[in-house]
């Protein structure tokens, strides 16, 4: 698998990366045993990027894959790993790395980020900043940015000295891309589109910062133009890694396969087996899937207040996805 440089890190990756978080609990729920199978199983394909989360609550999956990988791979070259922190403050990000280290069982982080930065908040994060600069003055980390899904976060950043990676979100549809608007001195958030983010990283890119992205087949959403969506994605140069989640080794095989250009240009995954669900640890309840869902296969749960979909009434159209403005609607 082809590898490129992130910016200007020094640090390598393949251009497909894997995200952790489909095999844990809010998603497959696999066992550890399996999720660490599948890590080194990507591994042994080429892919050399993983990315997780303390809010993902996947470490252990990622630790017992490492331990594969160096065990069967004593001579190998070590994977680039990826984490992130909600932490707003300087306390909490601190604890968050120092917890990934732990949990990880390693020395050092190669990225370290803060999680989903979203309009007006990275000023509000300083604190959480200053203890990524800390940590990799020290050397516990290598690398330190942010992900979001805003269009105006990758452009207002993209000439921050302290910032060396960002992680925005980008697909064909330009499904969960979002930008805020000051109006009236309140901020309003907005959809955005793939052409406004793209430019936005194309302004990043050009002053050094290492991009990789996120969210290419829509949390499952957009696997029905498999091979569009991943062409799309894998066809913006500026682009050094794609982050997608796997569920099983086919999953990678296919990914492979289309990457290599031996995939048959008829061939779309089976999803017959899939069905649309809410990531209850993503959803706010704002109640706007609901006013989007034809079918009215969406409801608030009395237990949590949060919105739930009836797999039954779902026609898997795809409306209440678009709509969703923390891109919490997802299919697996």
């Amino acid at each position: 698998m082809k590898n490129n440089f992130l910016g200007n890190t020094g640090l390598k990756v393949s251009q497909c990366g894997m995200g952790i978080l489909t095999m844990g609990k809010s998603q497959l729920n696999l066992s550890i045993q399996e999720g660490a199978e599948l890590i080194y199983y990507a591994y042994s394909k080429g892919i050399n990027f993983f990315d997780t989360a303390e809010y993902y609550e996947t470490y252990e999956y990622l630790k017992e894959g490492l331990k594969l990988i160096k065990e069967r791979v004593p001579k190998g070259h070590p994977p680039v790993i990826s984490s992130k922190s909600l932490a707003a403050d300087y306390n909490g990000m601190k604890n968050a790395i120092e917890n990934a280290l732990k949990e990880l069982d390693l020395n050092v982080i190669d990225i370290f980020l803060m999680h989903e930065v979203r309009t007006g908040q990275f000023s509000l994060r300083d604190g959480a900043l200053k203890a990524l600069k800390e940590a990799k003055e020290i050397g516990q980390i290598k690398a330190i940015g942010l992900s979001t899904h805003h269009v105006d976060i990758v452009d207002n950043i993209s000439t921050n000295p302290d910032i060396d990676l960002i992680f925005p979100l980008l697909n064909f549809k330009s499904m969960g891309i979002r930008k805020g608007i000051l109006k009236q001195g309140k901020i309003i958030d907005h959809p955005a589109s793939n052409i406004e983010m793209i430019e936005a990283i194309k302004k990043a890119s050009s002053n050094g910062k290492g991009i990789f992205t996120m969210k290419a087949l829509g949390g499952g959403n957009l696997t029905t133009d498999y091979q569009k969506a991943l062409s799309f994605a894998f066809s913006q140069k500026e682009v050094s890694s794609v982050m997608l989640g796997f569920g099983k080794k086919s999953e990678i095989d296919d990914l492979i396969s289309f990457l290599q250009g031996s995939m048959p240009p008829t061939f779309n995954p089976d999803i017959s087996k899939k069905i649309v669900r809410v990531n209850q640890e993503d959803c706010e309840g704002c109640g706007t899937c609901l006013k989007h869902c034809a079918s009215n296969a969406i409801s608030f749960s009395k237990e949590n207040g949060l919105a739930i979909i009836d797999p039954e009434k779902c026609i898997t159209c795809g409306y209440c996805a678009y709509a969703c403005p923390v891109r919490a609607i997802i299919m697996y």
